[in-house]
């Protein structure tokens, strides 16, 4: 809408087992912008049995639970879609 001031995305900050952070946005209901190691992906949600789940740029994100303490994984993307091995286990600061 012309003229609508934009709300500004609240980042979520996770601290990795690797000592690694990632960082990540919630622009929309059904997206996630990942900043990991340098690199930014923007991912759209997919059905997930539990949590929140988004793919892009050949990752996998997924998170449980909101809030200080919520888990978020980091998997790379199958080829089918599916989340593929573990590249970082974090927990939101």
């Amino acid at each position: 809408m012309p003229g609508a001031e934009r709300s500004a995305l609240v980042e979520h900050d996770y601290r990795c087992e690797s000592g690694e952070t990632i960082a990540a946005a919630y622009p929309t209901t059904d997206s996630a912008t990942v900043q990991y190691q340098g690199g930014t992906y923007n991912m759209q949600i997919v059905i997930s049995a539990s949590g929140a789940r988004y793919v892009g740029g050949g990752l996998v994100w997924w998170t449980k639970g909101s809030g200080s303490g919520s888990e978020g994984t980091l998997y790379r993307q199958m080829a089918d879609g599916s989340a593929g091995a573990v590249i970082e286990a974090c927990t939101e600061s």
